[in-house]
């Protein structure tokens, strides 16, 4: 989501500095506040009248009438959009730590994934959450047709996360009335899987289910059609049923350090979300459409823009993780709309690039 916001340089500096103060204090800010970051070049008054301005067009709001100013979810979107940097330091220093203490060659994905998860919350002090890879966006590494008994074939492949699947499929007739002999069979499947370990060796089971099974050549013609449904079924499974999982970790240090989940019933709003409808949350941070827009890889969900309630007063940062250039998995970050934006923005791209480079080199 974008807004349309023409502001000065001025009227950019004093929302910035609005936001950043906030951010760091929780409490709203006056303009007094303020007069120590812009003297003597501006005086009181004329932050006054910026702030004032800037209320009037929905980005700064006063909680009480005597109080100073809060950004609003509009406002936190103007400075995420036009004022924010992400922090190269702070994306050094997480991909630094990751690589010293995470390794595909020493622990399983998901021991990684969750020791990822868990750097990012310490770190952060918001709630962390990666989602276990898709299969959908795994690789084959392996496929064997087997004949169970006669007229019927398994289909085995195992993915290179050595998940292994499996259907069985009736045989296709041939035009002869004699069933055709059990030995050529076997010798004609182990041809075939031979041939298609060949070619389909590291293709994802979406580029399988898209090929064009002319390519398997005539001598095969007898057996595409079982090929076709059998890898359109094992892809339809792996749509229909694939791992919503999320790693969760960082729970504590958020109620331990950001005051506005001091609220139980809050609180208990968002764990169960957590809990008991990680597939809501998995298609809020797993949403490829903002990542593939030039220049906007991390997608930033501020309060309002969020469309589940009990995360409406929070920001959600989050990005894709790939298999080369398939999107699989994706990294999450969630806290109060007071973010540091700049940091975790940084954090959650950082973590998402290292998650893929391990991942398409493991």
């Amino acid at each position: 989501m974008s807004i349309q916001v023409r502001l000065s340089d001025r009227q950019q500096q004093v929302l910035g500095a609005t936001v950043r103060q906030y951010i760091a204090t929780a409490r709203p800010v006056g303009s007094e506040a303020l007069v120590e970051e812009f003297n003597p070049r501006v005086s009181p008054a004329t932050i006054r009248n910026v702030m004032g301005y800037l209320e009037k067009a929905g980005l700064l709001f006063q909680p009480h009438t005597s109080a100073g100013r809060v950004p609003s979810d509009s406002g936190y979107r103007v400075y995420v959009d036009q004022l924010v940097t992400p922090s190269e330091e702070v994306a050094r220093q997480v991909d630094q730590i990751l690589s010293e203490r995470l390794s595909l060659e020493d622990s399983s994905l998901e021991a990684v994934l969750r020791g990822a998860a868990q750097i990012l919350s310490t770190i952060s002090g918001y709630i962390a959450m990666v989602t276990l890879p898709q299969s959908r966006g795994l690789q084959l590494r392996h496929l064997q047709l087997v004949q169970v008994d006669p007229g019927r074939v398994m289909l085995i492949v195992v993915l290179d996360s050595y998940e292994t699947q499996s259907t069985l499929m009736d045989l296709p007739q041939g035009s002869a009335d004699e069933p055709p002999d059990s030995e050529m069979v076997e010798r004609e499947l182990q041809i075939l899987s031979n041939f298609l370990n060949h070619h389909l060796r590291g293709r994802s089971l979406c580029e399988i289910a898209t090929l064009n099974w002319q390519d398997l050549g005539r001598e095969f013609e007898r057996y595409a059609d079982l090929l076709r449904l059998s890898l359109m079924e094992l892809n339809r499974r792996a749509q229909g049923t694939f791992s919503t999982q999320i790693v969760v970790t960082g729970v504590a240090e958020v109620l331990r350090r950001q005051p506005e989940f001091s609220e139980l019933q809050q609180v208990q709003t968002i764990i169960h979300l957590l809990e008991a409808e990680q597939d809501q949350i998995w298609s809020l941070i797993f949403d490829t459409s903002d990542a593939e827009q030039p220049n906007r890889r991390v997608t930033v969900r501020i309060g309002s823009e969020n469309p589940l309630e009990p995360m409406r007063t929070c920001a959600l940062v989050s990005a894709t993780y790939h298999r080369g250039t398939l999107p699989v998995g994706s990294v999450g970050m969630l806290g109060p709309t007071r973010m540091m934006y700049e940091n975790a923005i940084a954090l959650v791209e950082a973590t998402a690039d290292y998650l893929s480079e391990a991942i398409t080199q493991g």
